[in-house]
């Protein structure tokens, strides 16, 4: 199942609506369904978790044990079932400092704090602020995770070298491991056509591993990772000085941490909503990512957030409940104390190809036409986001794409302002203001008039246009001033109430009307301008 952000995201424009869509029913068909679903993607965890436990400087252990804790609590009180958490490499890259500098109890104290931030931003519904995401930025993460995750599984075609060091495969293990990937994807491919009986991805590990174990095939498996085996995980309070030179060390990680697990997951959820068809439940996966992190944070793990991959592999096995999420978590678990040797045995290169079909399906690839239909702003954003995302993280990503458009959106506004004049027959001169009036084009305002050869009397009517911000009032103040400065009259019209209020303190002469507009500036209005519609 290709995933089609455009389409999902038209269709969410279309529906306008805030709520789930029916609940799925558990019926025994869909209960298989969704333990499969979980056992496929605890599968794909096992040797990310280890990979990113590396990258972050810490035991294996200390990954698994987070994508166990992390995804079962956000599976039982997440915003979106059928979404998967765990440990990700985007907190992976954060953490190794600090482990490097302090050691691993203050990553632990780390994740503590991280999950305490996250669980107010719940609280205080933060989660909601996801939303001024625009699209071509969504378009970009979506694009930009893809290529994250296809450079990722290219570690796996590394083996340790003479000296110790990690060297690319060559000659023949290089072709056997490729054609494994190959017939992973074929399977994946070519299995719904012929039965749904298990999900493909399962279909496709099961198969490629019974190849590689039954022929004794050499490649590189899970266990050449690390060793998986250990015990439940224990809780223990981080072994940290309880001092403000101890919060000074964490708090600015912790901060950095929590808002990437924030942006991530909140994006996945949106791109997990639109494939399941349910909305909302932002401010409920704050709470749950806090909740999970701060828990995890005890039981020696590594902290986490929501997985794309692994999201998208239990969404396309048919996972649509809690019980898939719920199950992975446990299965995971199970890995770790019970079947380790078992799992040690899976090729990697039946993993890698699951997470490349994953890497076709997750790519917006309708992007790649568009931009010759889009503005040039919105296929520049598409690009930046992606290679930010590629190149640094997404947490900055989104950020500056989300900048880019706020400018690019006021650039257009404020070249937007403009008046239509006319004069009365009483021999005044009116300026009818059409477009937005705020910082942005208060100087494009400041422009449009005349003050030493206009009439006597001058009306300036704000009917078509919208008085933004403290700016606006700065700059129609200055007008005014002008005209009286050369001994003239100017009455504003079709001004809000408190627009009323603030010019007539600054000596203006504002012309009260049955029709004003009730709409209010700079704190209020983003409240009003949904509730009137963009009206006037």
């Amino acid at each position: 199942m290709a995933i089609n952000p455009l389409k999902a995201f038209a269709l969410r424009v279309k529906s306008g609506s805030n709520k789930d869509s029916e609940a799925v029913k558990l019926t025994p068909m869909q209960i298989k369904t969704e333990l499969l679903s979980g056992l496929t993607v605890a599968l794909a965890l096992v040797p990310e978790a280890v990979a990113f436990a590396f990258v972050a400087g810490v035991h294996p252990l200390v990954g698994l044990y987070a994508a166990f804790l992390v995804g079962l609590i956000t599976a039982v009180f997440g915003g979106r079932p059928g979404m998967i958490s765990g440990a990700t490499g985007a907190l992976a890259v954060v953490m190794v400092a600090l482990v490097a500098q302090h050691g691993v109890q203050y990553l632990f104290a780390t994740v503590v704090l991280m999950g305490i931030l996250q669980l107010l931003a719940g609280i205080f519904r933060l989660g909601k602020f996801i939303r001024l995401v625009p699209h071509p930025v969504m378009l970009g993460f979506v694009n930009g995770l893809a290529i994250v995750i296809f450079l990722a599984q290219l570690t796996q075609f590394q083996v340790p070298g003479p000296d110790g060091t990690k060297v690319w495969m060559s000659g023949m293990p290089l072709i056997i491991s490729l054609g494994l990937v190959g017939l992973t994807m074929l399977i994946i491919w070519g299995m719904p056509k012929i039965s749904n009986i298990i999900p493909a991805p399962l279909a496709g590990i099961a198969i490629v591993a019974i190849m590689v174990i039954a022929f004794g095939i050499d490649v590189p498996r899970v266990g050449d990772l690390a060793s998986i085996e250990g015990g439940l995980p224990e809780f223990a309070i981080p072994n940290v000085p309880l001092t403000l030179e101890t919060l000074q060390i964490i708090f600015p990680y912790a901060l950095i941490l929590a808002a990437i697990g924030l942006i991530e997951s909140l994006l996945t959820l949106n791109l997990v909503g639109e494939m399941t068809n349910r909305r909302g439940g932002a401010s409920q996966e704050c709470m749950a990512q806090g909740a999970s992190n701060v828990v995890t944070g005890f039981f020696g793990g590594m902290g986490g957030c929501a997985m794309i991959g692994q999201s998208m592999i239990n969404v396309k096995s048919g996972g649509r409940t809690r019980l898939s999420g719920i199950s992975a978590a446990l299965f995971l678990l199970v890995f770790i104390l019970f079947a380790s040797g078992l799992i040690e045995q899976i090729p990697l290169a039946a993993l890698v190809g699951v997470m490349f079909m994953v890497v076709i399906g997750t790519f917006a690839w309708q992007s790649l036409r568009l931009f010759r239909k889009i503005p040039l702003t919105d296929a520049l954003v598409i690009v930046l986001v992606t290679a930010v995302t590629v190149y640094a993280d997404l947490a900055i990503a989104v950020v500056v794409g989300v900048i880019v458009s706020a400018l690019a959106y006021a650039w257009t506004n404020a070249v937007r302002i403009e008046a239509k004049t006319r004069i009365t027959h009483d021999g005044a001169k009116t300026y009818e203001i059409f477009g937005p009036l705020f910082f942005g084009s208060s100087e494009g305002f400041m422009e449009l008039f005349d003050p030493k050869n206009d009439p006597d009397r001058v009306i300036i009517d704000f009917a078509a246009s919208r008085v933004a911000d403290q700016s606006a009032l700065q700059v129609i103040d200055a007008v005014a001033g002008k005209y009286q400065a050369e001994g003239k009259s100017v009455q504003l019209r079709h001004l809000s109430r408190d627009c009323h209020k603030l010019l007539e303190r600054a000596g203006q002469l504002v012309v009260d009307s049955d029709d004003d507009p009730d709409y209010e500036i700079a704190a209020d209005y983003s409240v009003k301008i949904g509730a009137l519609g963009g009206g006037h």
